[in-house]
């Protein structure tokens, strides 16, 4: 069994330490889902483990032959490369077998008839086959044109062509770092259903908390520099979390009564420092220590701050048109937002999203039509690059800049620095310069600045990117408690089923569909294909499905449809033996290869007799 082993490893930036001894180990077929606040480490630890960073002290152990493939949260690309080059870059075998496919299929093009270059390519065909199946992987991610390069594709492109990069590899530990960044719906839920039949082990970072659900099976919190381990996925973790805190919040009331009688004890003075008494004495230090570092709740991130008062008039656009060149963004479209409206913005990557926000904030004019905007809106944009932030201004100014006191919703008010602490930054780093602070720690700090403005209109683009999961829950109860209007657009499931109430479903060419509800029940009412980036593997299948729906079985596909459950259940029987032998097969080499070889087959023939059981059972609906 291929295991990864992490072993009493401690990390520090600076002044600042992110973890201190923690220890884990990944067995085969594990799915980790790693979790933490901003700027605990989650991705300095990721880097750790793939072995591009070096931890302070302990060690990372695996076999000799364990492979790791790691995908960051913003790829670091050669901009003169092209797709292809790109994608076969890497020692993992199936790399180096598909770039010298690519290599042979350019032979055979220059020499069509030479016998030799046709076997070469039939035997790598083999091999490429055997191995994974590649170019479904590539076609999946819309990934269809190999030669334009990347410097010309834009943000969402690169991640796919990284991420596509990383699954082609088929290591035994995948490390992804925000994976569902940057993509659009379909391909979210087709990279769940491709890990979730990985055949290695899953090491990742995640804020879509549907995605880090259906994919883990396992998860591990960093926080306060500890390591805590959770079986299961994030529901699980969410229920054991809570019974953990409970139990501390209990511990520390006991140690907190325990301070006040030794407290009292000190105070009265002890006339002889007899050994017991010295002992009480030590004892009081440490209490004093365990209270001081101790954390009675968990941490909260308090929003509840006053907003500007909002009259009837928000915004209205009459016949609305907005064009780029040949692409039509807008056209004589009509909408009112009344106050208390939560509105998400959805659709097909390019279709103008961001383009109908940033005309909503006055930041991008209309070619033709009315936009009336109420004269008591006062707007807070929240944009995916943030603000161009002064690196060497420390965190206290920056905030100063928009308020030094701000009025929280009970009336109270509060100090800047009293703010930066509700947004987790603890009084100790608010003289931090803004450069020693992670990415996610940026978007906290950006987030907290415009909330502190007092906005009755929140227009946020993309605003779970780059936060954890602490942040997002706790922002997305002070979206529910906002007096004002919210319109987001987001690619994050959870957040847009808890936030929003109505949807504006850009469908390109200027075509925007209006829906009442939340994303799943806009899910249950129609077929995501046609509001989403879909690769064109997926349009093609869409529309053999609808061929599909129009055949009736022949007699052999009744009698094939019969026994196919048998057939697959029987399959998986026969990889499961093979797995078992696998693992008794000790260092018997030879053996080893074969049942590999073995697996191989079954694995291929399983996933075939699944596609097959996809087009029958679609037959089989209408009959």
């Amino acid at each position: 069994m291929k295991i990864l082993s992490v072993e009493n490893i401690s990390k520090t930036y600076g002044e600042k330490q992110l973890f201190k001894q923690i220890s884990f180990t990944i067995a085969e077929k594990e799915r980790v889902g790693l979790i933490g606040i901003n700027g605990t480490g989650k991705s300095s630890l990721l880097k750790i483990v793939a072995g591009l960073d070096f931890p302070d002290e302990g060690k990372v152990i695996s076999g000799k032959d364990y492979s790791i493939a790691y995908l960051s949260q913003q790829p670091d690309f050669d901009v003169n490369r092209t797709v292809l080059e790109q994608v076969f870059d890497g020692d993992a075998p199936i790399l180096k077998i598909m770039r010298e496919y690519e290599r042979t299929l350019t032979l055979l093009n220059n020499s069509p008839n030479d016998t030799r270059v046709q076997e070469d390519l039939f035997r790598l065909q083999k091999q490429l086959d055997a191995s994974t199946n590649a170019k479904s992987i590539l076609t999946k991610l819309g990934i269809d044109d190999f030669n334009q390069q990347i410097g010309h594709l834009s943000g969402g492109q690169k991640k796919r062509v990284a991420l596509a990069q990383a699954l082609i590899a088929e290591p035994d530990l995948l490390i992804l770092d925000e994976p569902t960044n940057h993509l659009d719906f379909n391909t979210v839920k087709w990279l769940e259903d491709y890990l979730s039949r990985y055949k290695g082990s899953i090491l990742l970072v995640s804020h879509d908390r549907y995605f880090l659900d259906r994919v883990t099976n396992r998860m591990l919190e960093l926080d306060g520099g500890k390591l805590y381990n959770y079986k299961g996925n994030y529901a699980d973790f969410l229920e054991a979390k809570s019974i953990r805190e409970e139990n501390e919040a209990a511990t520390y009331e006991k140690r907190k009564n325990l301070f006040r009688q030794e407290l009292e004890w000190i105070r009265r003075g002890a006339k002889a420092r007899t050994t017991k008494q010295k002992a009480r004495i030590q004892r009081f230090e440490e209490l004093n220590k365990k209270l001081s570092s101790g954390k009675p709740t968990t941490d909260k991130l308090d929003l509840s701050m006053n907003g500007s008062r909002l009259g009837k008039q928000v915004f209205e656009l009459k016949n609305a048109s907005k064009r780029f060149g040949n692409k039509t963004i807008l056209h004589q479209f009509n909408l009112i937002i009344k106050p208390g409206d939560r509105i998400g913005i959805i659709g097909q990557n390019g279709a103008g999203k961001s383009t109908l926000l940033n005309i909503l904030a006055q930041r991008i004019p209309l070619d033709d039509g009315e936009f009336i905007m109420g004269q008591t809106v006062k707007i807070a944009y929240y944009t995916q690059e943030g603000e161009d932030m002064d690196e060497n201004m420390r965190m206290i100014e920056y905030i100063k800049e928009t308020a030094q006191i701000v009025e929280t919703s009970d009336g109270k008010m509060v100090t800047a620095a009293q703010m930066l602490e509700r947004f987790l930054f603890p009084s100790y780093t608010h003289g931090t310069p803004i450069r020693k602070l992670s990415g996610g720690e940026k978007r906290r700090l950006y987030l907290l600045k415009i909330l502190m403005t007092a906005p009755n209109v929140l227009l946020l683009d993309e605003p779970t990117n780059d936060l954890d999961t602490q942040t997002l829950t706790v922002l997305e109860d002070y979206l529910e408690d906002f007096p004002g209007v919210v319109i987001t657009v987001s690619h994050d499931r959870y957040f847009l089923d808890k936030v929003v109430e109505q949807l504006l479903v850009l469908k390109g060419e200027g075509r925007i569909e209006t829906f009442y509800g939340n994303y799943s029940e806009y899910m249950e009412n129609n077929t995501l294909s046609v509001t989403e980036n879909t690769p064109p593997s997926t349009v093609n299948a869409t529309k053999t499905q609808e061929k599909i729906k129009r055949k009736k079985m022949t007699y052999m596909e009744k009698k094939e449809w019969e026994e196919i459950d048998h057939t697959i259940a029987q399959t998986e029987g026969l990889l499961e033996e093979v797995v078992n032998e696998m693992a008794n097969a000790g260092s018997d080499f030879v053996k080893l290869e074969e049942l590999m070889k073995k697996e191989a087959e079954l694995n291929m023939k399983l996933e075939q007799l699944i596609e097959r059981w996809t087009y029958l059972a679609e037959l089989a609906e209408n009959e």
